[in-house]
């Protein structure tokens, strides 16, 4: 391995030269107290920044084992350890002059979530901390003098003081672990106490604003009505009370603007952990739950949306449904059906982003158009044996129409932010009027285990272009995958993680004999063992990936219009 003086005596005898003689730096320089990799180098001033790595032995960043002995742990260190060196980097104003991205020093911008990030890796106490610089230029000369202060000046600065245990503020790191290990905790109770989301009194809901993630000051704290509160006993924290939401079907009303869909965004966020001081981090939700929403234009391939569309006039085959350009309520059903596949057991439903005939029909409707003449089946009829079939529970947004009423369990109206429970007061006044829901029968069958086939185009060339626009779309080579609508996808990062999961898919997965559940197993199982890493075969590994769930993994495969369907079996 070469030291840090090579590193130097490269750069002065490449300063002034034309930009690509910068491709003469890749390689790995000792540091002393680390080791400095520099694994990829731009092309051009103007191009995507170059991307380095930093190694830390664990005898030398000597954190103690207990900070990262479970998986979860871990996760949390390393996205301490990443906020801590974006920190050191942002007040070392590291942005010189020159061309293009001269000058530039970034790591992952980390938001409100815990996500395991490329970023930054722990591994048997070792730490690889990963970052992009852009290299200084004047034009496309070489500015070495302002590379060698980044990288001798700059650089050690931020990495002794965020990667070392003995030079950063312990306290803070072991607070972040100890509500890591209280937020698993309230995790691991939610099954065992028949419960499917948790939200603690005192938590802040409400966001700064429609950009902002963070917590908005002055906001209602939010506070259990006595009859869901549930007590718990936290690990480092002791006991916290708050509503607990039971399995079943629990739906949430009141007048608008008074925090109905607060509360779900909260619930749908609640899949990850958050930072301490963001106000929801002990508001934890079964890891599966998916919002389930419309989306209209969305492409569909080979679902079977039988359960809720059936009869469609052009006698199309509802049973392996495929269109590139679905409508409201077909794109409703198909997502229900998709996360059925995903294994999903919570859905999460806000009326105002619901297909009105998708989740309901008046009875006066019903009298004028016969159900033998309407080919849709509304949610309310379905969703009672959704949870007694199949264990998915329901939590449901709905301030214009009382007929749900009728089928859930519990209801809560909220009033100014503040959750009443008006289980008691709903049904009695629902006693009055006419039952809605007319079906009673199981869920019927419905076909599944969808294989996809490879695109034997794709696997011709595997150095497919990705890219990712935030989290609303990605490219796959020139195919688009519109990923607006997933609204629990976080992060860009996340985004184009997706892109190198499906190039993965696509070229090492579909077969045409896995379905998609042992096809979404088998990417799980690398990225578990492995990480994100994997998808890196011939090694340079992206700094900027986080790892999305499973439903957002299978959501972007199902939206990928080049998804192939080869056989399918009832169950």
């Amino acid at each position: 391995m070469k030291s840090s003086e090579d590193l130097k005596i490269k750069l002065r005898s490449i300063d002034h030269r034309g930009y690509p003689a910068y491709k003469d730096l890749k390689g790995q320089y000792d540091f002393g107290g680390y080791v400095l990799s520099i694994d990829h180098v731009q092309g051009d001033p103007f191009a995507s920044p170059s991307r380095l790595s930093v190694l830390i032995s664990s005898e030398r960043a000597a954190f103690p084992p207990a900070l990262y002995d479970t998986y979860a742990k871990r996760i949390t260190l390393q996205d301490h350890l990443t906020r801590l060196f974006a920190a050191r980097l942002a007040s070392a104003e590291t942005r010189g002059r020159g061309s293009g991205k001269s000058g530039l020093l970034a790591v992952s911008h980390c938001g409100q979530e815990v996500l395991e990030r490329t970023a930054c890796r722990i591994k048997d106490g070792n730490i690889i901390l990963r970052f992009e610089a852009g290299f200084p230029a004047r034009g496309r000369t070489i500015c070495a003098g302002e590379l060698e202060t980044m990288l001798f000046d700059i650089l050690p600065g931020c990495v002794t003081g965020s990667l070392y245990y003995r030079r950063i503020d312990q306290k803070r790191v072991q607070a972040a672990i100890d509500l890591c290990e209280d937020q698993e905790y309230i995790r691991s109770q939610l099954p065992k106490l028949g419960l499917c989301a948790f939200l603690a009194d005192g938590s802040v809901l409400p966001r700064q604003s429609g950009v902002s993630d963070r917590p908005m000051k002055d906001a209602v704290p939010f506070k259990s009505p006595d009859s869901m509160k549930v007590t718990l006993q936290l690990p480092h924290r002791g006991a916290v009370s708050g509503m607990g939401i039971r399995r079943g079907i629990t739906l949430f009303v009141g007048g608008g603007y008074h925090g109905k869909s607060t509360v779900l965004q909260a619930l749908q966020s609640a899949v990850y952990n958050h930072i301490g001081g963001d106000g929801r981090e002990l508001v934890i939700a079964d890891q599966s739950a998916w919002k389930l929403r419309s989306e209209d234009g969305r492409s569909i391939t080979g679902v079977d949306i039988s359960p809720f569309i059936r009869h469609l006039p052009n006698r199309r085959d509802t049973r392996c449904f495929s269109t590139e350009d679905a409508s409201g309520s077909t794109s409703q059903a198909a997502n229900l059906m998709e996360s059925m596949e995903s294994g999903s057991t919570l859905l999460l439903i806000d009326e105002d982003t619901s297909a009105t005939n998708f989740m309901i029909r008046d009875k006066l409707m019903q009298q004028v158009v016969s159900p033998e003449e309407e080919p849709i089946i509304p949610f309310i009829e379905r969703v009672r044996s959704l949870y007694e079939d199949f264990g998915i529970s329901s939590i449901i947004v709905a301030g214009s129409s009382g007929s749900y009423f009728h089928v859930a369990d519990t209801i809560v109206q909220m009033k100014e932010y503040t959750p009443l429970d008006i289980t008691e007061k709903a049904k009695k006044a629902a006693a009055a009027f006419p039952v809605f829901s007319s079906e009673q029968e199981k869920f019927p069958p419905y076909t599944c285990q969808r294989c996809p086939r490879p695109d034997p185009a794709l696997r011709k060339d595997d150095r497919l272009k990705l890219k990712a626009m935030g989290t609303s779309e990605l490219f796959l080579g020139h195919e688009a995958v519109e990923l607006r609508y997933l609204e629990q996808l976080r992060d860009s990062e996340q985004t184009m993680a997706l892109a190198y999961l499906l190039k993965y898919m696509e070229l090492q997965v579909f077969d045409g004999k896995k379905d998609l559940t042992r096809a979404a197993d088998q990417v799980e199982a690398l990225l578990d063992s492995k990480g994100l890493e994997a998808l890196f075969e011939r090694g340079d590994v992206r700094s900027s990936l986080a790892r999305p769930r499973r439903q957002e993994i299978l959501a972007c495969a199902n939206r990928y219009r080049r998804l192939a369907i080869e056989s399918r079996t009832e169950k």
